[in-house]
């Protein structure tokens, strides 16, 4: 298995981290022409695809979060229908239902699905060169880490560390809870009580697990100061920086992570690369926005 930040990992001793419609020949010679005109492509109605793409544009037309019958109603659609095609928007993240309401907005999938097609705009793009920064002067591994729905998170870009130790990991390898950098910043921003956070904290695989109370404090540390580390806790030896990426109205979407071994990378030389991270993050921030 991969080892990534957070579950599950793997360290080896470099520390090892249709077809188109066919035309029936014509019992008639074709007449000669200058010009041959195309057979015009039928597009069959599929009514599922056409409804979820109205929800979509209507979301993104409206400056306000909409409810089931709102959209139902605006869209002349089964507020059972609707309902059903807002839970799949949501599944594939295009939609986001809004926190303590039952109304639903654009989601952050959107905006991948968007920026995929701008030549060089995409998070991974942007991040690489940041990343290949980091090792360079640092000596560490670096990541960039994207945040889908229900607290996924994937590796999309990475740059490995040229040390003779080091930990390894692969782009695609993804984790769902709350360990280790990442998961302190997806706690400190998912808006999440506390009685809900604890109940994930508890299903988390430690290597060395800190006191929850230890945990609640480094979250809000890194909600109040921008970062967040891990040291010794999901792996022993292995220390973990990680930024937050921010959305224009404060939505953590990704995050820039740096992973090194504990016993080379002190508190002060941890404490310095998160500053820098947090500068490449604001300005990839911007650039993913613009």
């Amino acid at each position: 298995m991969n080892w990534m930040v957070f579950p599950p990992a793997v360290m080896d001793r470099v520390f090892p981290f249709s077809m188109p419609m066919s035309q029936t020949p014509s019992s008639k010679p074709a007449l000669k022409t200058k010009t041959t005109q195309k057979r015009a492509t039928r597009v069959r109605p599929v009514p599922a695809v056409t409804r979820a793409i109205a929800i979509l544009r209507l979301l993104g037309g409206t400056k306000h979060p909409m409810g089931v019958k709102a959209i139902a109603d605006e869209l002349e659609l089964v507020p059972s229908t609707c309902l059903h095609i807002l839970r799949v928007l949501v599944n594939e993240d295009l939609v986001k239902p809004e926190p303590g309401t039952k109304r639903y907005a654009l989601g952050s999938g959107m905006i991948r699905l968007a920026r995929s097609v701008l030549d060089g705009g995409s998070f991974a793009n942007l991040s690489q060169p940041v990343l290949d920064r980091l090792v360079s002067s640092h000596g560490v591994t670096a990541m960039g880490v994207q945040l889908g729905s229900n607290q996924t998170s994937v590796v999309v870009s990475i740059s490995q560390s040229k040390q003779p130790f080091r930990v390894h990991t692969d782009v695609g390898s993804q984790f769902t809870t709350l360990v280790s950098a990442t998961g302190r910043l997806i706690a400190a921003y998912s808006g999440e009580g506390w009685v809900e956070l604890r109940k994930k904290f508890n299903a988390i695989q430690w290597d060395c697990a800190p006191k929850f109370a230890d945990w609640r404090k480094e979250v809000e540390q890194a909600r109040a100061r921008g970062w967040s580390i891990d040291k010794d806790n999901f792996m022993n030896g292995i220390t973990v920086v990680a930024v937050p990426v921010l959305s224009s109205s404060g939505v953590l979407t990704h995050t820039l992570v740096a992973v090194g071994l504990s016993a080379h990378l002190s508190d002060i030389a941890a404490i310095e690369i998160a500053r820098v991270m947090q500068k490449e993050a604001a300005e990839i921030s911007e650039l993913l926005l613009d």
